[in-house]
Formats: structure tokens, C-alpha cells, sequence
């Protein structure tokens, strides 16, 4: 049956009022006609797209009009629910400092401000504060406030730091002299990343083309001069990405070239900043590479690396022999591949996710069964081999996470780390790669009387339709009955080799003490499992992301955590698809739905070559202009495949100004969608007006978007209060 083919009258988009604010917005219908692979489909809701048009946005703000109506019983249990989340806060705290040349690094949150403060102080005491960046000063008029790059110039004077007014991710930077307070007239457009040389007054930067968005030029400016900034490189492939960064060590500046498959490696001198950059390696299919550097002499101190020259050499990730990737040296004097050599081995069960280079240890990040791992890789140390010299910092717990802090310093003797897990805040350690003693900096505040004995955190399996086994993390309070009664809501990713952090929330109490049940599934197409599993979840074999989310599901209800009626699921951006693909597969298996940012309208998207990320991301979901593709695509595309049936209650959620799902995915599923259901379940859109793909900025008004989030679900399940 052609899912555009119904007989719902349609009706003008309008302003609602108060006498209809019950009554759903019904979205016009204006066919537009698509042929291709000999395959006709016909999109009644294209013109969703007109973003600039008043009858696009009085459309969308009848949708919110109507949610907003919808959900006003529960406004006083949403501010409850806020107040709650708001009450386990520290909101007057600080962050644990970094050093970096002579000085402390922090942020602080006041009370009553939605953004932070950037902070230095010289020394280690804290006195004689010095306020770099006051994001809440900054943010002044504006709905949406962000800042991205923040790197400061060698002679500790300058501050190179950009910011995004509209949540289109769509940065400016600026050059702030930190001894005068005052800020270079100067501004740069629309800028990816930056990087200064070592003279502190060249700045290297990489801009995105307007259209697509992709990171696609790299440029020089010499701070103070009138001239044009000189362009250095420009990547003409359209799958491909830049980014410009300096080594840890200070002594080079590397761009990087990437596409989701392939990528390399360009090199400069930090300190010859007129000079040309120099090739690694030159990109090949399926091959990625990164590099960092590191300047000797102890990086010859094993047998087998390469021999270092006055320049040092290059560490190299690299998926040549496998794809979890293995480790390799090549001396910055020759980097050509027939110089790599190795010193870490592939190995198929480990995934090398990362290589952190110091001047006396390396740090790996590595994630094996499903979990992370740090290893800590000793460069003065004899041994036959670096793994030899190596041991990884031990964690207890069945389900973490595990990641790399803050370390800017080449000669640290120390490594930052950040461990958490669903029951332990995140905690800030320091841990001294001699000793191997680790020291609590500082642990997350959780305000109330929070009491993790209380709470049980687990790690299950499920077995997919193939046979592989699904890693799935839980939590719950330790008096939550496992007889299929309680709620439980289930999120999900599965894209991009991104993992899913097994990480601490604190709004999250506000469900579990409830009674409630959270579980995230690590489905295919996530980096869990490194990458193979996000091969096995992409192009040709996605499907098999959302039959893993679905076994997952049916494990839960067959181990009693949850039944059908209680099961509520979630997920954003390519979780979000997900969302939409499971809701078409199996309604009867959810209760309920939320979906934000969602990437419904696949085949459309990926179709049209203008959007941003749409070419990149061939590589990701295929090529729909090769006709195996794009059936495969369309097999799956929530957007495509709505029917008429019963749905589970859907809650969907966009940002007017996103740049990487626009607003139009879910509003034009929403639409299509009024006109299928057979069920009474609510449908609801919420589009926040003044944001992008991340949601509200400010953190206060971020908690009252998650409080509407669990307003809606808990309401839904009968919970009230």
C-alpha cells in the first residue's frame, strides 16, 4: 500500500486557537514527485523546507502550541520533576584546574547563571584570579550560546576562542589580548578549528563551505596584518573533513584530512610558520591514520622503533592490518609508510580507539567486551616490546566509563582521567604513571542525600537473529521488583562507531527512584565492540541495528525487567532514526517514544547532495544514486515506510536552527504520520526555536527540556507525582 495514498482532508497550517488547541495541526499536503531506479515515491510534506516562509513557521508553531496544550496537565509535575533535578545541583562550584605554562585553568558556575566563567590563575594557589571569558556576559541577547575553540597563544597573551549565536554550529572566531582585557577587531567566519604557531602572532585556521557545512580550507593569519590571509589547502573531495591542531609536544602543527573511512596526515613546523606542509602518507581506501609526535630521545628507548632524529618521530594509529588498528613509529625526517614501524600489534578482541603521546609515557585508550580501558604505555622503560612495558589502570565495576581528561602537558608526570559509571559520579582522577597511585580530585556533588548502595547497576546480553551477542547496561534501585511490572525506558544509538557511555546523570534519579528501570542497549553501528561492530552496523548491514535494539527489548521483557506496556524507548539524531525504524517494525513492542533531533527522512536527505553531511556521509548509509543502496536505504527509512497502523504515544523533538538533522525530518514525520495512525496514542512535536541539534544551551533551560521529557513519560505510564 502507498503510505501517501489516504484520504485525510487536508487543512491550512495556522496559528491555533484556543477553542482548537486540542486539535492536532494538520499540515497541507503538496505532492512533489520522485522517479529514480525506476522507484516512485510522492512526498506531500517537501515544502516543510521553506524555513524562511511564515507559513512554515506558523505551522511549526502551531505544533508546539498543540504540545504545549497537550501536556499542560502535567506543568505542575514538570516543575516538580525540575525542581528536583535542579535540587541535586551544586550550582555554585568549579571545575578541577589544568596546567598549562605556569598557569591554573577553570571554570566556575554561579548560582542563578546559565553559562560558566573561564578562569586563570598563575601558580597553584588559588589568589589573584584572572576572568578570561564570561559566557553569560557574552550570551547577552541571544537564545543559544556556545563557544568551541579556547586555545591559547605560547607566551600565554592571547586567547583564540570562537562562538556560536544560533545553534547552527556556525562559529566566529575572535583574537582577546588577555593582558589589556580588549579584543583584535578582527573576526573570522564560520571557522571548524585553530591552532597558533609558536611565535604568538600566527593563527591557522579551517573554514566550512556555507552550503554543505563541510571543514574544507585552511588558512594563515598573521595577527595585526591588513593583508588577505593566505589560502593553504582546500580539500576538493566531498567526503572528506580537515582540521588544523598543534602537538602536545608543541613542535608541530598537523592537519588532519578524514572521511568515515579514510584519511591523512599533513605536517608543519610550529615554529616555521611560513613553511609548506608535508605529507605523512597519502590517503588510500579504507586505510585511516592519525598521528602525534614526539620529540626523542626516549621515544628509540624500545627495541624495534624507529630511530629518532632531531625532529623525533611520529606515533601512528593506523587500520592497515586490522581493523581495531595497531601503533607504529615513522621519524618526521622520512614519515613515508615503508619507514612505519610497528610497536603495538593489532588485536582483533581490542580496539585502539586513541594514542595520547607524553614525553615519558604514552596513554591508550582501548575498549574491549564492550568497556573502556586506559593503558599506560612506559617509553623509559627496557622490554622486548612496548605492550611488554604497559599495564592498564583497573576498574571494578560490571558497566563504566572511562575516558581521557584534560593533560595539555607534554611533561606531565601524571595522567587526568575521568571515571563514572551509572552509580558513581563522574570523579576526576589523577593518576601518577610511576607509583601507579591514583588521587580523587574531585567527585561530582549529588546533593540530597544521594546514596549509591542504594542502586544496582548490571551488564546482560542479548542474542540477536544472527546469534550475536548485544551488550545491555542497567540500573535501578535495589528495591525495584523484577516480576515485568516496573517501567523501563531504553536507549539507544547504534551510528558512526560513536559508543554510548555508560555515564552518571543525576536527573536520572528522578525516574529511578520512581521505580523506574534504565537501560541502554550497545546495539551494532555504535563502537562498543570497535570497529567491526560499527561495520557490521552500517551501508548494507544496518538493518542490524535496529534487530539488535529489538532483541534487546524482547530480552528485557522475557528476563521480567519490564513488560510492553511498561517500555518506554529513546534515542536522539541517528538514535533517532533508530526510534522511527523500530516504531515501523514493531509498535506492539513500545509503549511509548522519544525522539530527539531525529533522522526520519533518510532517503530524501541522503538524496539531496546540497545538505550538510549528505556526501560525507555516503560512507556511512550508502549512496541511494547506486540503486542497490538506495533500496536498502528505503527498506529501512522511517519517513518511507509509515503505514497504516497503531503507534506507540511519540514524542519528537528538533531545533529550528539544527545543522546536521534539519527541523523538517521530524516535522514532516510528524505529519505524514497524523494521517496513518489508527491509534488514540498522542503525537507530539516540540521545536525549540532559538536552537540546533544539541538543544537549549543554557543549562537551566536544558533541565526544564529534560523535566518536559520525563513529564511526558512518567505521566504516560500513570506515574503523577
Amino acid at each position: 500500500m502507498n503510505p501517501d495514498a489516504n484520504t485525510a482532508t487536508p487543512a491550512p497550517a495556522q496559528e491555533t486557537s484556543a477553542s482548537t488547541i486540542l486539535k492536532p495541526p494538520v499540515a497541507r499536503r503538496e505532492p512533489v514527485e520522485h522517479v529514480l531506479h525506476g522507484d516512485r515515491r510522492v512526498d506531500h510534506y517537501a515544502w516543510l523546507r521553506r524555513k524562511e516562509t511564515p507559513e512554515v513557521i506558523a505551522y511549526l508553531k502551531a505544533e508546539n502550541a498543540y504540545t504545549d496544550a497537550v501536556l499542560k496537565p502535567t506543568e505542575a509535575f514538570q516543575e516538580k520533576l525540575y525542581q528536583e533535578m535542579l535540587g541535586r545541583i551544586q550550582q555554585t562550584d568549579l571545575t578541577v584546574p589544568h596546567t598549562l605554562r605556569g598557569y591554573q585553568y577553570f571554570t566556575k558556575t554561579f548560582e542563578g547563571l546559565q553559562y560558566p566563567l573561564y578562569f586563570r590563575q598563575p601558580g597553584t594557589a588559588f589568589f589573584d584570579e584572572q576572568l578570561l571569558l564570561d559566557l553569560n556576559a557574552l550570551a547577552e541577547g541571544h537564545s543559544f550560546f556556545s563557544v568551541e575553540s579556547f586555545e591559547v597563544s605560547d607566551d600565554n597573551h592571547l586567547l583564540a576562542y570562537s562562538t556560536d549565536t544560533t545553534g547552527f554550529r556556525q562559529y566566529v572566531l575572535q583574537v582577546k589580548d588577555l593582558r589589556t582585557g580588549t579584543t583584535f577587531p578582527k573576526q573570522f567566519e564560520r571557522i571548524t578549528s585553530v591552532a597558533w604557531a609558536c611565535d604568538n602572532r600566527t593563527l591557522f585556521y579551517t573554514v566550512e563551505d556555507e552550503t554543505t557545512k563541510r571543514s574544507h580550507r585552511l588558512y594563515r593569519h598573521v595577527l595585526g596584518s591588513a593583508e588577505p590571509d593566505p589560502l593553504l589547502y582546500e580539500e576538493t573531495d566531498e567526503r572528506f573533513r580537515i582540521a588544523v591542531e598543534r602537538t602536545r609536544s608543541g613542535a608541530f602543527l598537523l592537519l588532519t584530512i578524514a572521511s568515515h573511512t579514510a584519511s591523512e596526515v599533513r605536517f608543519l613546523r610550529a615554529d616555521r610558520p611560513t613553511g609548506e606542509f608535508r605529507l605523512v602518507a597519502p590517503r588510500e581506501d579504507n586505510h585511516e591514520y592519525y598521528a602525534d609526535h614526539h620529540p626523542g630521545p626516549l621515544a628509540a628507548a624500545h627495541p624495534g622503533l624507529a630511530p629518532h632524529s632531531n625532529e623525533g618521530v611520529f606515533y601512528i594509529r593506523t587500520n592497515s592490518d586490522g581493523r581495531t588498528f595497531r601503533l607504529m613509529t615513522a621519524p618526521v625526517t622520512d614519515p613515508r609508510r615503508e619507514f612505519w614501524r610497528e610497536i603495538i600489534p593489532n588485536r582483533p578482541e581490542v580496539m585502539l580507539a586513541a594514542a595520547e603521546v607524553f614525553q615519558t609515557h604514552l596513554v591508550l585508550f582501548e575498549r574491549e567486551g564492550g568497556l573502556p580501558f586506559l593503558r599506560i604505555v612506559d617509553l623509559t622503560a627496557d622490554g622486548p616490546s612496548a605492550l611488554a612495558a604497559s599495564h592498564r589502570i583497573e576498574f571494578a565495576e560490571p558497566a563504566y566509563n572511562a575516558s581521557i581528561g584534560e593533560n595539555p602537558e607534554f611533561g606531565a608526570s601524571h595522567v587526568r582521567f575521568q571515571y563514572e559509571s551509572f552509580v558513581t559520579p563522574r570523579s576526576i582522577f589523577d593518576y601518577d604513571v610511576r607509583t601507579r597511585e591514583r588521587s580523587l580530585r574531585k567527585q561530582q556533588p549529588v546533593l540530597g542525600g544521594y546514596d549509591p548502595a542504594q542502586y544496582v547497576s548490571e551488564r546482560l546480553h542479548a542474542t540477536a537473529p544472527d546469534g550475536t551477542r548485544v551488550p545491555i547496561s542497567i540500573v535501578h534501585r535495589r528495591d525495584t521488583r523484577r516480576d515485568g511490572s516496573a517501567p523501563l525506558l531504553l536507549y539507544g544509538y547504534g551510528g558512526y562507531g560513536i559508543s554510548v557511555p555508560v555515564n552518571f546523570n543525576s536527573n536520572r534519579l528522578s525516574l529511578l527512584d520512581r521505580g523506574v528501570i534504565y537501560a541502554v542497549a550497545h546495539i551494532r553501528g555504535g563502537g562498543e565492540l570497535g570497529k567491526p561492530w560499527h561495520d557490521a552496523g552500517r551501508l548494507k548491514q544496518k538493518r542490524n541495528t535496529f534487530t539488535d535494539f529489538i532483541a534487546a527489548a524482547e530480552h528485557l521483557i522475557a528476563q521480567r525487567y519490564t513488560a510492553p506496556e511498561k517500555l518506554g524507548i529513546e534515542g536522539g539524531s541517528a538514535g533517532g532514526l533508530l526510534m522511527g525504524a523500530v516504531a515501523n517494525m514493531r509498535p506492539d513492542l513500545f509503549r511509548m517514544v522519544i525522539s530527539h533531533v531525529p533522522f526520519v527522512d533518510v532517503l530524501n536527505t541522503m538524496l539531496d547532495a546540497s545538505l550538510p553531511l549528505t556526501v560525507s556521509e555516503y560512507e556511512e548509509w550508502g549512496n541511494p544514486q547506486i540503486a542497490e543502496e538506495y533500496f536498502c536505504m528505503k527498506s529501512y527509512c522511517p519517513y518511507t515506510n509509515l503505514e497504516r497502523k497503531a503507534y506507540p504515544a511519540i514524542l519528537a523533538k528538533t531545533g529550528l536552527n539544527d545543522s546536521q538533522v534539519m527541523y523538517w525530518e521530524p516535522a514532516k514525520f510528524v505529519a505524514k504520520m497524523r494521517t496513518l495512525k489508527t491509534d488514540s496514542n498522542p503525537l507530539l512535536l516540540k521545536i525549540n526555536m532559538g536552537a540546533g541539534h544539541g538543544g537549549a544551551s543554557g543549562r537551566y533551560d536544558y533541565l526544564r527540556e529534560i523535566a518536559l521529557d520525563y513529564g511526558f513519560f512518567l505521566t504516560h505510564l500513570g506515574i503523577k507525582e
